[in-house]
């Protein structure tokens, strides 16, 4: 694979859990990103184990297949490892992520990987969706819309969730996460982060969510989002909930 030029923040969370899918201009790039903020691990460890759990929940739920958005390099506790009896379709709109992806999950009979665009539901490909969402239309799904909403203006943001609520069943539910505030006590992380980073203030969370229901765990930082044991000591610069679509 012709290594890439700039560095992606997919990668470079790769870096941080111990993966082995990135390449020397991420380290550089996670290496100075640290140097603005201090360390990331810890906080990116808290955010893929409330993936873990909130896929488990939605799971338990009877949800059997997952959709995941700007779903990075697909390693390290992502959906497929925590729930293997389910289907799980990953997408994204960078190429280097989605051949790594490929790469990585070739010969699987129910986890993939295609091209597909956040905040337009219709560019995921049909065939892939079929085959690994069969029922799509009828049958409750698990959407991971997570490390997105920061990218998203609140004009787009509330149209995307709009309309995955429409195109999905009810009894569907939504894995999802904001970016906090954090970052503004850290100018030069706060710089990295490009032009279209956009952090909020937790009380504005909820009206992003447009119709989907939040369950009665609420918005709250991830750590503290049904945690298995004592809630780990990180910064709150993530929160997040799981939202659901009723049925009837």
């Amino acid at each position: 694979m012709t290594e890439p030029t700039g560095p992606s923040t997919a990668r470079m969370i790769d870096f941080w859990l111990g993966g082995s899918d990135h390449f020397p201009v991420d380290v550089a790039a996670a290496r100075a990103f640290e140097q603005a903020y201090g360390p990331c691990a810890p906080v990116f460890r808290s955010l893929r184990a409330f993936l873990g759990r909130a896929v488990r929940h939605i799971a338990d739920a009877g949800v059997d297949g997952f959709l995941v958005f700007g779903a990075g390099v697909p390693t390290r506790g992502n959906v497929h490892e925590v729930v293997p009896d389910a289907s799980v379709l990953y997408t994204d709109v960078d190429p280097v992520a989605v051949r790594i992806g490929q790469e990585m999950l070739a010969g699987r009979e129910r986890v993939g990987y295609g091209f597909g665009d956040a905040t337009d539901p219709g560019s995921v490909d049909a065939g892939l969706r079929k085959r690994f969402l069969p029922g799509w239309d009828d049958r409750p799904v698990g959407v991971v819309f997570l490390g997105l909403a920061a990218f998203l203006d609140d004009d787009t943001l509330a149209r995307t969730l709009d309309e995955l609520y429409e195109a999905v069943a009810p009894g569907s539910r939504l894995a999802i996460d904001f970016d906090t505030e954090e970052l503004a006590g850290y100018p030069q992380a706060l710089a990295m982060m490009g032009p279209a980073f956009r952090m909020r203030p937790p009380e504005s969370f909820a009206g992003l969510l447009g119709r989907w229901q939040p369950t009665g765990d609420g918005i709250v930082p991830v750590a503290r989002w049904r945690p298995d044991g004592t809630p780990e000591q990180v910064p709150d610069a993530f929160y997040g909930a799981v939202a659901v679509k009723p049925a009837g």
